[in-house]
């Protein structure tokens, strides 16, 4: 029996206990995490004004980003060295206490509770990371990690839109401090009963000694990453998808409202789009990948980014700049020139996205080691935390030297359009023979 027959003899992994536990848990946590980031930075509009509020929502995700520098290294060990589903599951027991503490913050319109508990938020996802992408490999087959990783990447997109949402529109009015705490608390624990139902997973490294000087053991990880060359580019791909979303994540909202004059609902309409056309990104990957790891795909994402990008500036280059004083609502702001073709860029960008992060994370997964696999992911979860505030702090420096939009559009597509080649080169064993097997249906 081949792995098709396998798989095709096997429950769907959104009922299957090998894998919807793991998904819900992701799903639920997402969700919460992104609820409380919203509702805090309307908190601190409301309550800080001048130069100090836009310095808290500075550091607010100084204070989410810094654990993923400090405690990946920790959380890699961790899942490397224990079962993945109790790791998980006292996380997330954790999380609930996180999730009470940001309540009572709220309650007690207290600043210094809500960032200390959004750093409990930020430290727990850094541990959670190596976790739940170490432990889908012990719960999939090779060849159901693309639809394993598709589904939880497009599902955690969906979480951010979702959290994003319903964490501003909690703080409609002013909020209600004990409605936000029970929505916390209440996700927190949906995602801690998901955890529950994990199947054990067997201790990769039952001897490993854990590090906990933070810079050495991270040091380690990278250096043992650099010196795999194979997971090292491995790591650099999906490096790469999350340097290009988080830097057109960054400029969506300005993108929107200063160049376009569009409203704060058509943002949510564009987050919106961006999150499902992520969705059908993963899950076009995910098809491409159905009897086989390839990363042929990767580097196709990353030249059709180059070209979304390019018509971006493009279009933001040629189209008058906004000279209506009020902020358009939907139907206003689709009937302006560009509008609707700044939208399908936007999410044709985000679907290449998908096929960028999908086959990458699967092969990362499916090639390291079980015994070091989570400390892997940890090192590359690293690497994407550097690109992420990396990629933001250039975006902010050319925005506060003037650098025009379309420029940064520009930039960011000759970016992938480098990143494509370098793929190809560097990362696709065979681009004829991945693109065969592609269009056979099976791995190459």
């Amino acid at each position: 029996m081949d792995s098709c027959e396998r798989i095709s003899n096997q429950k769907p992994l959104m009922i299957s206990r090998r894998f919807a536990p793991l998904f819900w848990c992701q799903f639920f946590a997402a969700f919460d995490d992104n609820f409380f980031k919203a509702a805090l930075a309307l908190f601190i509009l409301a309550h800080v004004v001048g130069e100090r509020g836009a310095a808290l929502a500075t550091l607010a995700t100084a204070t989410l980003m810094a654990p993923y520098f400090i405690l990946s290294s920790l959380g890699g060990e961790l899942a490397d060295k224990y079962d993945k589903a109790k790791v998980a599951q006292r996380l997330k027991l954790i999380e609930i206490a996180a999730a009470a503490l940001a309540g009572l913050g709220f309650l007690l319109g207290s600043t210094p509770l809500l960032f200390l508990a959004l750093a409990a938020f930020g430290a727990l996802g850094a541990l959670f990371g190596p976790v739940k992408y170490a432990a889908l490999p012990d719960f999939l087959t090779k060849d159901e990690l693309p639809a394993g990783n598709a589904l939880i990447e497009g599902a955690t997109f969906v979480a951010i839109l979702l959290g994003s949402i319903g964490g501003a529109l909690s703080m409609q009015g002013g909020g209600e401090p004990a409605l936000i705490g029970a929505v916390m608390v209440s996700l927190a624990a949906a995602s801690y009963a998901a955890a529950r139902f994990m199947p054990a997973t067997p201790r990769a490294t039952a001897e490993l000694a854990l590090d906990f000087n933070i810079v050495r053991a991270t040091a380690v990880l990278l250096f043992d990453l650099w010196r795999q060359t194979r997971l090292w580019r491995l790591g650099l791909v999906t490096t790469i998808f999350w340097l290009i979303g988080a830097v057109v994540l960054a400029l969506l909202p300005t993108v929107v409202t200063r160049e376009l004059n569009g409203s704060e609902l058509v943002v949510t309409l564009h987050f919106a789009g961006f999150a499902i056309a992520i969705s059908a990104g993963a899950a076009l990957a995910a098809f491409l990948l159905r009897a086989g790891i390839v990363l042929l795909p990767a580097a196709i994402g990353a030249a059709l980014g180059a070209i979304i990008c390019g018509d971006l500036a493009l279009t933001l280059a040629t189209i008058a700049p906004a000279s209506e004083t009020a902020q358009l609502a939907p139907a206003a702001y689709f009937a302006a020139p560009g509008a609707m073709r700044v939208l399908i860029d936007l999410m044709l960008l985000s679907a290449a996205g998908g096929l960028i992060v999908v086959p990458s994370a699967a092969a990362l997964q499916a090639e390291s080691k079980p015994t070091e696999r989570a400390r892997i992911i940890a090192a590359v979860n690293v690497l994407n935390a550097g690109a992420i505030v990396g990629g933001g702090l250039l975006v902010a420096i050319l925005q506060d030297h003037g650098a025009p939009m379309w420029s940064l559009f520009l930039g960011l597509g000759i970016f992938a359009g480098a990143s494509s080649l370098w793929i190809l080169v560097a990362v696709v064993s065979s681009p004829a023979r991945e693109l065969r097997a592609i269009a056979r249906g099976r791995a190459a």
